[in-house]
């Protein structure tokens, strides 16, 4: 592996290291580990079925992204390239899973790698889109702890707002976007003609695919398939809230949902490990949940996420192993040159 890569594992591990680290610090581990174990299993069953139905949405979200590329893309095998890539992304470093679904899976999917990726672009900007809508909207519904939670995130409201307009200013209007990046590709080209030419291809792809996520009927569809996939994911937080009877106010979990979602974005060890649990139990304690019981929250709501994913994204992985000759050809043969 390369030194530069080195250092960012490593740098990623001292992070994890250190966000576990301020979770557990003041904590007795026994007494979590004993929260934990008081859970109520049916609230656990019903937080894995929601985690079931938000990824549904989302893969049915990603099956509409596609559609243009490949009509007879069925929800099915959709489903496995999907749910891998999450798996991946929770057992290895450096977005491995996005790679693997961008180029492993085309001809699975019969859609070239430049298609997949843009999608993942779209995808990518509407959940971020969503985790901030909901993020206001619970500093809204949990006023007392708005300043607080400030703090911790680092960004106010209306810096939230602010991103989330540009957010969708990028997704209604990508064109916006186009002849920028265009030039600044050309003028990569005094310098690197040969990357430059690639480039070039490769974002004249992208920017169709974007554009054509933006049609009207498209996008409010791919709207409607984010909205219920964030709601099952909040649904997941809550009935792990429910679960845990040392809780105090279990609604603060729709607090704890988008916090620990955004934190994931902070560079850390796969399956995002520390800054997720912080986070989540931060939220919790700002609304005066015991700490203890806060901290065995954001490690259950955690696992439950994880294993999840990593499990069904595994059996998927499997399907594919076995199956993937069976794959359609690749309808766009831009890499296979």
């Amino acid at each position: 592996m390369q030194p530069r890569k080195l250092a960012v594992l490593a740098i990623g591990f001292a992070v994890s290291a250190l966000f576990l680290w301020l979770v557990l610090r003041q904590l007795d581990l026994a007494e979590v580990g004993a929260a934990i174990a008081s859970a109520d299993p049916l609230w656990i069953a019903v937080a894995v079925m929601c985690f079931a139905f938000g990824y549904a949405c989302r893969i049915q979200r990603w099956r509409i992204m596609l559609l243009p590329a490949n009509p007879d893309l069925s929800f099915g095998r959709a489903t496995v390239p999907f749910l891998a890539s999450f798996a991946t992304n929770n057992v290895l470093p450096f977005r491995a899973g996005d790679a693997l679904r961008t180029i492993a899976f085309r001809n699975w999917l019969g859609i070239g790698p430049s298609v997949v990726l843009a999608t993942l672009i779209v995808e990518r900007l509407l959940d971020l889109l969503s985790l901030i809508v909901a993020f206001v909207i619970a500093l809204f519904i949990f006023q007392h702890a708005a300043a607080q939670t400030n703090e911790v995130i680092g960004v106010g409201a209306n810096v939230l707002i602010l991103i989330s307009v540009l957010l969708t200013i990028t997704l209604l209007r990508p064109q916006l976007f186009e002849r920028f990046t265009l030039r600044a590709i050309a003028l990569l080209g005094r310098g690197a003609p040969r990357i430059a030419t690639r480039l070039d291809g490769i974002t004249a792809n992208i920017f169709t695919t974007l554009k054509q996520q933006a049609q009207g009927p498209r996008m409010l569809k791919l709207l409607f398939w984010s909205f219920f996939a964030w709601i099952f994911e909040g649904g997941l937080f809550y009935a792990t809230a429910l679960a845990m009877p040392a809780l105090t106010d279990a609604a603060a979990a729709w607090l704890a949902f988008p916090v620990a979602t955004l934190a994931t974005l902070i560079p850390a060890m796969p399956g995002h490990v520390g800054t997720f649990d912080f986070f989540a139990s931060r939220a919790m304690v700002m609304l005066d949940n015991p700490a203890t019981a806060a901290a065995a929250f954001a490690l259950l709501a955690h696992f439950i996420l994880w294993i999840s994913a990593t499990v069904s994204g595994g059996i998927c992985l499997l399907i594919w192993s076995i199956r993937r000759d069976t794959g359609t050809k690749t309808q766009n043969q831009e890499f296979s040159q």
